[in-house]
């Protein structure tokens, strides 16, 4: 079977890749029977010589290639009929501006696996840049509140070349005496309490948080049911109960507000869920947060001061709680927001490298043990020109009917 790395072809230009040259040695030794290609790049974070080096052909020619392999959507004039592809297609929620893709993907008789679709049997994902997210997040976040209070001037993420270059430079500042929250159990909110904790800032517990004052900064990592609450006031220690009933639930956030100065958002918010705070609850006196870095993006939506994705080159925006709009993050009324929505692309070669390890352990063996997990077969999007079971919801968005 011959895969192809393929070029990253998407506006603004994303330098990561699946496989590093060093992820694709390992897999070819693994899997000696198969043929990996790359996609001459010019973009790409490792360049085409490494992976020359590493003994792999580089050519603008990959079309005798089975399966193509690649991490942002692929331009439907790029796509090649009649093949497998892997990427992040942003189609499975309806996204509207990507209905085409999908459309051209049937027509050209593709078979879609989409990077989040790649899943167990209890529908965990299993591959992902969440961890990237976290690490850039917490980051730029530490960065925002230095511009807002010209206390310091970090360099953008991207600037630096890994993880380790980044904690560098946040060992180097002198923090205030401040509380810090991160919401999430996931990928994304351990990312940034790698973060946190190559700091050495103080991990503290929900009750200190909430009741204590320090002589340093510390930081709470909370999940769910922290700041959540049942309507009824039931004691509950068991999450499912909040994802099998979150419309039992009511959201006690507004405790941990009152005292945080810096938010990190690193939660997964689910539909029907209770958003975390409001905007009338920014409106609020209690409401103490100076500085959020919204990992989760979810605009308009659970953290109610994420009015807009912001972007790599401009990642800083503020908001006033009295108009509920933007305005300059420095205004002695804002609460600083960051809110980048593709984080992990200021580090390309770390996700990369993060990414390609998870796609070779999980994804790759399945095209070689008949796909015993049933990794590939959950995964699939289309085939033979036509939605698969699991995503035959996509139906009328395709049609294009409402």
């Amino acid at each position: 079977m011959k895969f192809a790395i393929v070029k990253e072809r998407k506006n603004p230009p994303d330098r990561r890749v699946v496989f590093s040259p060093l992820k694709l040695v390992e897999a070819k030794k693994q899997f000696p029977e198969a043929i990996f290609k790359v996609e001459s790049s010019d973009i790409r974070v490792f360049p085409d010589a490494a992976y020359k080096d590493a003994g792999f052909e580089v050519t603008n020619d990959v079309t005798d290639c089975d399966v193509m392999i690649g991490v942002k959507e692929v331009p439907i004039d790029a796509l090649i009929p009649n093949k497998k592809y892997f990427f992040f297609s942003h189609t499975i929620k309806k996204q509207p501006y990507n209905r085409k893709l999908l459309k051209a993907i049937l027509e050209n008789n593709i078979e879609l696996y989409d990077h989040e679709t790649i899943v167990n049997e209890k529908g965990f994902r299993l591959i992902g840049f969440g961890r990237y997210a976290g690490i850039v997040g917490a980051y730029n976040g530490f960065r925002a509140w230095g511009l807002k209070y010209n206390s310091w001037n970090l360099p953008k993420a991207g600037r630096l070349s890994n993880q380790t270059a980044l904690i560098n430079e946040l060992n180097n500042l002198e923090l205030p005496n401040i509380k810090i929250l991160l919401t999430g159990s996931g990928k994304v909110s351990n990312g940034a309490q790698e973060m946190l904790d190559a700091m050495h800032i103080k991990a503290v517990s929900v009750d200190d948080y909430l009741d204590n004052r320090f002589n340093e900064p510390v930081y709470c990592k909370i999940d769910v049911l922290d700041y959540n609450k049942r309507k009824d006031g039931k004691a509950i220690d068991d999450v499912f109960d909040f994802f099998n009933h979150p419309e039992e639930y009511t959201s006690n956030f507004m405790r941990f507000a009152r005292v945080t100065d810096y938010y990190i958002a690193g939660h997964f918010y689910g539909d029907g869920a209770p958003y975390l705070y409001t905007r009338k609850d920014v409106k609020s006196p209690d409401f103490n947060i100076k500085v959020v870095a919204d990992i989760s993006c979810d605009v308009d939506g659970p953290v109610a001061t994420t009015l807009k994705a912001s972007t790599i080159a401009d990642p800083i925006y503020g908001y006033n709680p009295e108009t509920e709009t933007e305005i300059d993050y420095k205004d002695e009324n804002a609460i600083t927001v960051m809110a980048v929505d593709n984080l992990p692309c200021e580090l390309p070669q770390d996700a990369s490298e993060g990414f390609g390890e998870q796609f070779l352990e999980q994804v790759i063996p399945a095209f070689f043990d008949n796909d015993k997990n049933g990794v590939l077969e959950r995964a699939k999007i289309t085939e033979n020109g036509k939605l698969t079971d699991r995503f035959s919801y996509l139906y009328n968005y395709v049609k294009g009917i409402e």
